[in-house]
């Protein structure tokens, strides 16, 4: 079937779906809604149907759909250049650049555009500073990780996952990796030998279900890191930037890492952008041509992300994440003993264990879908909320009393 634009809007949700069923690649299982506008903490589908979105595309959209300011600079610079690649200059890839080391707290800034190539380059810049700076033999360089981990899906990240969905038949896989228990300090130290050149981890795990450390976990691993001249890499791409009610994740924890990962809501939901964000002394070790993106940095990138950092320097969307995601956390933990298990959240990010006796995962997303509210199961028994920080408190009641009914029916 071969249609214009003009005839698109015309299709029923059923045809829509039937069109992507048959013409993309199988590799989601998306919930049955066709979206077709957006604006704030609200989906429209293609039948005029508004829909509350507790997702928030897995944070990019953190300050909220069509959110005016990001919309009006990727505007304005889609009137002036959009792509220059970076064997030019631009005139906002310095000041983007700047400010958003400013507000991280470091001197360098590797822009790329998705969260995977963040993880991917932080990988190359970590083994590289171990081959040039911490003297490990070449080719030795190992990076410890941690079990239930989710940094992205290239080869090279899959080699250190272990979700069998993401990993499954894609090897040979890249060695280098060692996996430990996600909050086990003393696994972590003892993984730790003269190859180690970098300990990758989110603060938060998003993708096992919102999986906050003990609280002295982040801290101790600071500790080891600089005990033994190892950097400390922190994936902050999807609890970065507002989600957990700080600017960054790590924040809670009173740590500082070597580098950041940024991604996803660094691109105000318009345009991927991403960030390696480091001190000279890791990112210096770049040279000309050994590192690249032909999109990375772009005009309209760095022009959107300029205007996300400006949101962020007003603190209002990490004050709204703190007082929401209490709200949210009180609800949800009304709902223990009824059809939920366990409740875990920080800032306006939660994960919501279901009762196996009450359904998946999946079946309560698609009995709230019929409700109007968006959102995503993982690992089968977990559903995630994260609304847009833009959400309203009545609006976050009215999921939580609709996820009660759908329990409860």
């Amino acid at each position: 079937m071969t249609l214009t634009n003009e005839q698109t809007p015309t299709l029923t949700s059923a045809e829509h779906i039937a069109l992507a069923e048959a013409h993309s690649a199988h590799n989601y299982h998306p919930l049955p809604v066709v979206a077709a506008s957006a604006r704030g903490a609200w989906i429209t589908d293609v039948t005029g149907r508004s829909y509350l979105d507790c997702l928030s595309a897995y944070s990019a959209m953190n300050f909220g759909h069509a959110n005016p300011a990001i919309l009006a600079a990727a505007h304005a610079q889609l009137d002036r250049v959009s792509l220059t690649s970076r064997a030019f200059s631009h005139d906002q890839f310095g000041p983007f650049c700047a400010e958003l080391a400013a507000l991280i707290g470091k001197d360098m800034v590797l822009p790329m555009n998705t969260g995977a190539e963040a993880v991917e380059s932080a990988v190359k810049v970590a083994r590289k500073w171990g081959y040039q700076v911490k003297g490990v033999p070449d080719g030795q360089a190992t990076i410890i990780v941690a079990d239930g981990n989710f940094h992205g899906r290239t080869t090279t990240i899959v080699s250190f996952s272990d979700d069998p969905d993401a990993r499954a038949d894609y090897g040979p896989y890249t060695p280098g990796f060692r996996s430990v228990p996600f909050g086990d300090a003393a696994a972590l130290a003892a993984a730790i030998d003269e190859t180690t050149v970098a300990v990758l981890l989110e603060p938060v795990q998003g993708e096992a279900g919102i999986i906050v450390p003990p609280p002295d976990y982040l801290r101790t691993v600071r500790e080891l890191c600089t005990t033994h001249n190892v950097l400390f890499i922190a994936d902050e791409i999807q609890s970065g930037l507002a989600r957990t009610g700080n600017t960054l994740a790590c924040q809670h924890f009173d740590v500082v890492p070597d580098m950041y990962l940024l991604g996803k809501a660094l691109g105000g939901g318009a345009v991927p952008v991403s960030a390696v964000v480091a001190d000279a002394s890791v990112l210096g070790v770049l040279k000309p041509g050994q590192h690249g993106s032909t999109f990375g940095g772009n005009p309209v990138a760095c022009a959107v992300g300029r205007a996300v950092i400006e949101l962020l320097n007003t603190g209002e969307y990490q004050d709204r994440a703190r007082r929401l995601g209490h709200h949210l956390r009180t609800g949800l933990d009304s709902l223990i003993g009824q059809g939920v298990t366990q409740v875990r959240n920080l800032g306006l990010w939660a994960g919501v264990d279901i009762d196996p006796a009450f359904g998946t995962g999946r079946e309560v997303c698609e009995r709230l879908l019929t409700r109007g509210i968006l959102v995503k199961d993982t690992h089968g028994a977990t559903i995630r909320f994260a609304p847009p920080l833009v959400v309203e408190s009545t609006e976050l009641d009215w999921a939580v009393r609709n996820l009660r009914e759908v329990l409860a029916a």
